[in-house]
């Protein structure tokens, strides 16, 4: 009979042979975003970030390490990644933390190969009094040079990257950190609950009365989070009054009966038709918790009269008792990625098991993979997941292949729940920029 672990690493196995075949070679290795009929046949824009190119592959590689040596074919994939993006950097433009120079920093460390020096020295270089030039938002709304202050797409994200990159030597890391802080400082707008930062602030053309993202890949709990983490590694304690000012403020726009708290994924709550609150690492109390993390390892005491550490166990609380991973009605859970997903999830509950050692988080965890693997396709050698969209006419979308959203991020998934299962709370974590305060040191 199969026990737990082997079944989750055979999983996990059958995945990433789905992943690799899904390889091409075309100046470089490059992925699909999904498998679709006809097939991709030439990568796309994005064919190198760490969302759904072959930047993501990295971190399921860095995973894998932990469970086995490379075989052949992953070392030179790893190879082949490092090569690309690392040539990549000197006209990259793009600064963003899922597919530009901040991916490249994470991509870089996780594979263990040089050039993150080089990422860093490039985004000093495109850095600009106010932020960095973006190509997502474009007018007639938004005025010419708007900035994004998030922690994917923004100056957050160039903060995190940096304080990464400082983490791993890179010294002149420092001034980069230092400067992405001063944008962010600069952009805060205070209110009479604390600090809050937009996705991107009114002065370059949002509206006052659009929806803001409050949870962590685009609101003031990722922003916070990077501030926090700055305040402790830079030793300024403005940036983290500063962090926690705008915790002050996301705990105002939440909901806290009970043991619970959740934030609503968009403000106004009635911004369009999906559900008020979601559950996941982006948009979230998945990833709001790692917000609270930050804070207690800053130092911060209290917020809004709570122990950092009692906020970010009432968000796991609002996760383990949501209902999630069921599919309770179309459109609540249709998605078992690692962004928006059941893998991301999971993976969170893994980190807070190994730091705290509460049962309920590894049981969690590992419900969510035992629902992993029941969702699995399988064919032949390999495995694969397909999502919902239940808005669209034919709502079984076809398989993705990356990190976020993809094969490979729940590969990864599975096989850290694999080795945890076999080896115990001290196996070893694969620790990220987007979690590594949340992993034991």
């Amino acid at each position: 009979m199969t026990s737990a672990d082997e079944q989750y690493l055979a999983v996990a196995e059958a995945a990433w042979r789905w992943v690799l075949d899904q390889v091409r070679w075309d100046d470089g290795p490059w992925v699909p975003v999904s498998v679709t009929v006809p097939a991709a046949t030439e990568p796309g824009w994005d064919r190198d970030g760490l969302h759904s190119g072959v930047g993501g592959i990295a971190h399921v590689l860095a995973e894998i390490r932990l469970a086995r040596p490379w075989t052949a074919e992953e070392r030179r994939l790893a190879d082949g990644i490092a090569d690309r993006v690392r040539a990549g950097i000197p006209t990259q433009t793009d600064c963003t933390y899922f597919d530009g120079l901040v991916s490249t920093i994470g991509v870089l460390v996780a594979l263990r190969a040089a050039g993150a020096d080089a990422a860093v020295a490039r985004l000093a270089a495109l850095a600009e009094p106010d932020g960095w030039p973006q190509t997502v938002l474009k007018g007639p709304k938004y005025l010419p040079g708007a900035r994004i202050n998030d922690v994917t797409l923004g100056t957050a994200g160039v903060l995190l990257g940096a304080l990464w990159a400082h983490r791993h030597d890179v010294t002149e890391a420092v001034d980069l950190a230092e400067h992405a802080a001063a944008v962010l400082m600069a952009e805060g707008e205070n209110e009479s609950t604390g600090t809050n930062w937009r996705m991107v602030s009114p002065r370059f053309g949002s509206s006052t009365g659009d929806a803001q993202m409050p949870n962590f890949s685009h609101g003031v709990a990722g922003i916070a989070t990077a501030l926090a983490l700055a305040g402790a590694d830079l030793d300024r304690p403005d940036l983290t009054s500063a962090a926690r000012s705008g915790a002050e403020h996301l705990v105002s726009l939440g909901d806290s009966d009970g043991q619970g708290f959740v934030v609503p994924r968009y403000l106004p709550r009635d911004f369009n038709d999906q559900d008020e609150v979601t559950y996941t690492w982006c948009h979230g109390a998945t990833g709001t918790s790692l917000l609270f993390l930050a804070l207690e390892r800053a130092g911060v005491e209290e917020v809004s009269h709570l122990a950092p550490l009692s906020w970010h166990g009432r968000c796991l609380h609002s996760v383990r008792t949501s209902g999630i991973p069921a599919r309770l009605r179309p459109g609540f859970w249709d998605n078992d990625g690692r962004c928006c997903g059941t893998a991301g999830v999971g993976d969170a509950f893994l980190d807070s098991w190994q730091r705290a050692g509460r049962d309920q988080d590894l049981e969690f965890a590992r419900r969510l993979a035992d629902t992993l693997v029941e969702r699995a396709v399988r064919e032949g050698q390999h495995a694969y997941w397909r999502f919902i969209e239940h808005h669209a006419s034919e709502p079984l979308l076809p398989p993705g292949v990356g990190w976020m959203q993809g094969a490979a991020g729940i590969a990864a998934f599975l096989f850290r729940v694999g080795r945890i299962v076999r080896d115990g709370r001290d196996a070893e974590a694969a620790p990220r920029m987007d979690n590594w305060w949340a992993v034991p040191e």
